[in-house]
């Protein structure tokens, strides 16, 4: 597995979301959660920000996360699910009966 590159992750947990900082500003995943499950439901980016790249790095942080608090991950964004498909190796934090 290809290790994470260790970028800071604020969770913030009265705005529901995971914060980190670029250059051009602040990179957030939203989320809700329920029952042990962690609902990813939208990414926010800065305007001119396009790197495809750091997202996945960001997501596969998060990742991480859900693995060390042992939550399940339930995809809501196409985005997210795209990420699944891409990284199967997270395809185990799937809720049972998810499919991608």
């Amino acid at each position: 597995m290809e290790a994470a590159i260790t970028m800071e992750i604020k969770d913030n947990t009265f705005a529901r979301q995971f914060e980190t900082m670029v250059d051009e500003g602040l990179v957030t995943v939203e989320y809700s959660f329920q029952e042990k499950k962690i609902f990813l439901t939208k990414i926010n980016v800065p305007e001119s920000f396009e790197d495809e790249e750091f997202i996945s790095k960001f997501l596969k942080n998060i990742m991480e996360i859900a693995i060390e608090r042992k939550f399940k991950v339930v995809p809501i964004l196409p985005k997210i699910v795209v990420f699944f498909k891409k990284n199967p190796i997270y395809k185990e934090l799937l809720p049972p009966g998810i499919r991608l």
